[in-house]
């Protein structure tokens, strides 16, 4: 697509999109190109809160040396357990964050000299209009590496398009099974709903199958689900979507690591960590649905894979 000009011309036809945002599925219609601010708070340029070698993602995409992980400022979304919340609930602090598209592309091409197995675009979803140019011209630098959209599961499907044969890896939180909860927690109203859209996207593009090189995934599709206390995240209906409307043959990282963290100690519903039985009762639903793809976590993970952004963004995970 770069040799034929026409990933070229996906990056300007998504950049048109800003002039009356519908990055999302919150159509908020607003201009960003003249600095109007939407649901994200966010302008025309990319904000990049950090970026290093992470290797706390799945372990076939941090392998040995690492993935490239660029972490973009703000959100779509208002979770009120974000564990990423010092970056993406800080609107006025991150648009301090703001760089250029070509800046963007030489973070992309400084993680591939680093070695890394891959470029993963950590919360891209509002910044999807302008991360394509930057793909665009990272490629012309020579960028070579697996590209993965590491997504909260709520985007448009009409940039997904832009993306097909682009992004190699999609890797989405399927956060709730419902909307209440979303509405709740999220400030989302439709969020199951959309996401459920956005991932038969992505699974229409990159299928079932993980592909591997090196025992690094370099094309595929991974949907995380993150367990939450007292099934607010109503597991088995996200089980019941993915096995009856995409494949039981998809890879989950179901994740027992929460905590609450951000403004979450304040709803006693989510002010604790997961319980085991919990955990144990979301595999169940999970083999009941014939799920046997994938990873599951230790119960105790929630002591771990927690970022620090605010004491050093050039290491926010202590690596």
């Amino acid at each position: 697509m770069f040799q034929s000009g026409e990933l070229k011309q996906r990056a300007e036809q998504a950049f048109h999109i800003l002039e009356s945002c519908k990055s999302c599925p919150h159509n908020c219609e607003v201009d960003r190109t003249k600095n109007e601010l939407g649901f994200c708070h966010s302008r025309n340029l990319p904000i990049v809160s950090s970026y290093t070698a992470h290797y706390g993602e799945e372990p076939v995409l941090s392998g040995t040396r690492g993935a490239g992980n660029i972490f973009f400022g703000n959100c779509n979304l208002r979770c009120m357990f974000c564990q990423n919340f010092e970056i993406s609930q800080n609107w006025k602090i991150e648009r301090e964050h703001e760089i250029s598209s070509e800046q963007l592309a030489e973070i992309m091409i400084e993680l591939q000299r680093r070695n890394c197995h891959n470029i993963g675009l950590v919360s891209p979803t509002h910044f999807s209009a302008v991360i394509l140019k930057s793909i665009y011209l990272a490629v012309e630098k020579g960028l070579s590496l697996p590209v993965i959209y590491n997504t909260n599961g709520y985007d448009s499907v009409e940039m997904l398009k832009l993306y097909n044969s682009v992004i190699d890896i999609y890797l989405p939180d399927l956060k709730y099974g419902d909307n209440r909860s979303a509405r709740t927690y999220s400030k989302i109203d439709n969020y199951f709903d959309e996401a459920k859209k956005a991932i038969k996207e992505m699974f229409n593009q990159v299928g079932d199958e993980l592909v591997y090189k090196d025992g690094v995934v370099v094309r595929g599709l991974i949907i995380r689900h993150l367990v939450l206390p007292n099934g607010l995240s109503e597991s088995e209906k996200v089980f019941k979507f993915i096995a009856e409307e995409l494949s039981p043959n998809v890879h989950i990282s179901l994740m027992s690591q929460y905590y609450p963290s951000n403004k979450a100690s304040n709803d006693i519903l989510i002010n604790r960590t997961l319980r085991e039985s919990e955990y144990e009762k979301a595999i169940e639903r999970m083999d009941k649905y014939g799920l046997h793809n994938g990873w599951i976590q230790e119960v105790e993970s929630s002591e771990n894979y927690r970022p620090y952004f605010s004491e050093d963004r050039a290491n926010p995970f202590k690596n």
